[in-house]
């Protein structure tokens, strides 16, 4: 069945985050996503010039309307408009119906464009959804005003602390658990850019959507953490100020446990030749190394096409790539059932696990994992 993902938040008149970016979000992970609206804003990449707050029996009614007739998987929680719809949210999800969800807990308190989004009141009031959630995922200003660490930990939630509003280069996000501590880190460069509008609703309605697939937490993180900086890479570049994402520009790119066929390398001996008529087919050229003989394009549907002089020309054949967000796992399954490989999974020098083997009439594979790296890489023209 398809994973029902309920929203409850606040709409984004720029469609760059809240509603409009997490229905985008669990959309493109394969979801179904519903709504239960907090809150209606009037804002767009500059700032949020007015809030309105749903009454919180409209927002009840609500999620009673979806879950009476569709039923939850999981819950993601946003924008709460006021402090009675939280508490009232709350008591909600306590309820039989929703008890079996998992709840991933945003506590959003201000915008990215720096606009306030909860006042006191409600930040005191977000204790109440805490102590329901399965992970929160606070940003380092939002963790602070929860009280810190322990604070969160002391409900009984998971803590997935984002390190997108610190300094330096590298980014951290760290899950906590409340008895066994830090139990996963992740580190990556900072993505350069302004149009980071929707990351923290993003990450949370992709978490979401993975715990309503049946994820456990820590693959549910990773794979949300992946979407995040996937769309980052492709954001649009529209408004002045702080822009959106591109969510919907995320695909075939690995996502799932597999197999997605999204990738190929042909061989050529004329790397000027072969450049030139992919180009003129119609393919965006993204990685250029002529002293390697080696080039790939992108395609609108975001499948990509390699040409390679050398190993894989002298070979007499095309490699056909298959990706998965579970490699190691995929291949011990297969290994398992007699599939043999020319060699196991390994880390390779351009930033993807790889593993080689041929099928039975002898054409050439390649599974691995790549992420962002496919059509992402440091050094895509």
């Amino acid at each position: 069945m398809t994973a029902r993902v309920l929203i409850i938040a606040g709409s984004d008149s720029g469609g760059g985050a809240g509603i409009q970016a997490d229905i985008k979000t669990v959309t493109m992970l394969g979801g179904h996503a519903m709504t239960a609206i907090a809150a209606i804003t009037a804002q767009n990449t500059m700032g949020v010039q007015g809030v309105h707050a749903v009454p919180a029996e409209m927002v009840l009614m609500q999620i009673d309307s979806v879950t009476a007739d569709i039923g939850v998987d999981a819950v993601k929680i946003g924008m709460i408009g006021s402090a009675q719809t939280a508490a009232a949210v709350a008591d909600r999800l306590a309820r039989p119906d929703l008890a079996g969800a998992a709840v991933v807990f945003d506590p959003v308190m201000v915008a990215t464009s720096g606009s306030a989004l909860a006042d006191a009141a409600t930040i005191r009031a977000f204790e109440a959804l805490l102590d329901r959630a399965t992970v929160a995922t606070p940003n380092r200003d939002e963790l602070a005003a929860l009280g810190g660490e322990a604070a969160v930990l002391a409900h009984g939630c998971a803590l997935l602390a984002k390190g997108g509003h610190g300094d330096g280069d590298t980014v951290t996000d760290r899950l906590i658990e409340p008895d066994a501590g830090e139990v996963a880190r992740w580190e990556a460069p900072r993505i350069d850019t302004p149009h980071t509008h929707g990351t923290g609703c993003t990450l949370a309605s992709a978490i979401a959507t993975g715990l309503a697939q049946g994820m456990p937490l820590e693959p549910a993180i990773a794979r949300a953490r992946d979407f995040v900086r996937l769309s980052l890479l492709a954001a649009p570049g529209l408004g002045e100020g702080h822009g959106p994402m591109g969510q919907q520009a995320v695909r075939n790119d690995g996502l799932f446990t597999g197999p997605a066929l999204n990738q190929f390398t042909l061989p050529t001996r004329d790397y000027a030749a072969s450049l030139a008529f992919y180009k003129l087919m119609g393919l965006t050229q993204i990685v250029d190394s002529p002293a390697n003989g080696y080039a790939r394009f992108e395609a609108v549907n975001g499948v990509t096409l390699s040409i390679h002089v050398g190993e894989t020309a002298a070979a007499g054949g095309a490699t056909t790539y298959l990706e998965s967000g579970a490699l190691d796992a995929w291949v011990a399954y297969l290994a398992r059932r007699g599939v043999r490989f020319d060699h196991m999974p390994r880390d390779e020098e351009w930033g993807w696990r790889e593993a080689r083997l041929t099928d039975p009439a002898g054409n050439s594979l390649c599974l691995y994992q790549a992420g962002e790296y496919r059509r992402y890489p440091p050094w895509r023209l």
